[in-house]
């Protein structure tokens, strides 16, 4: 079992550079009770169910496992909102991976960048494509938009980087 910390942000402008992996993203939530989640996702065509749990010193839990298709598709149908879509793009920058998730379906026009880090003092560098953050901002959290997507926020991407950096 691991433990993920990670930090989300807004950002500026897609970086420059090519992604060093890009993949295509389904995801769903069977259940969710007090930050607690059970998640299935298809990527790049294969189907992992996730458990994430509350870390009593911060951060999450984290819990994955492969699943066959046949159990994706029955965990998929079984969920009650819009499934998750995006494109994760992933950059290597200074030994650090960030994630930049480009939202599609209900959620489209959001992006958000994920970087995890081993330690929650980690320093790292922070891009100059990088917004404002969003980490502790539940209606960025993917289990939250899968309830009240972008589209219902009434806000424009560009309106919302301009509030939360000002």
């Amino acid at each position: 079992m691991s433990i993920e910390i990670e930090r989300k942000f807004l950002i500026y402008e897609l970086p420059k550079e090519k992604p060093v992996k890009s993949h295509k993203i389904r995801q769903g939530y069977v259940a969710r009770e007090d930050g607690n989640s059970v998640r299935v996702r298809e990527k790049d065509g294969q189907f992992i169910l996730s458990v994430k749990t509350n870390h009593a010193e911060g951060g999450r839990n984290e819990l994955e496992y492969n699943i066959s298709k046949d159990e994706g598709e029955v965990l998929f149908s079984s969920i009650n909102h819009d499934v998750i879509e995006k494109t994760r793009n992933v950059y290597l920058i200074n030994e650090l991976t960030w994630e930049v998730d480009i939202f599609t379906g209900r959620n489209t026009g959001l992006i958000v960048a994920e970087i995890e880090l081993d330690d929650f003092n980690q320093d790292f560098d922070i891009p100059e494509w990088i917004g404002p953050e969003v980490t502790e901002l539940s209606k960025f959290y993917n289990a939250n938009l899968a309830n009240r997507p972008f589209d219902q926020w009434r806000v424009s991407y560009q309106a919302l980087v301009d509030r939360l950096d000002g």
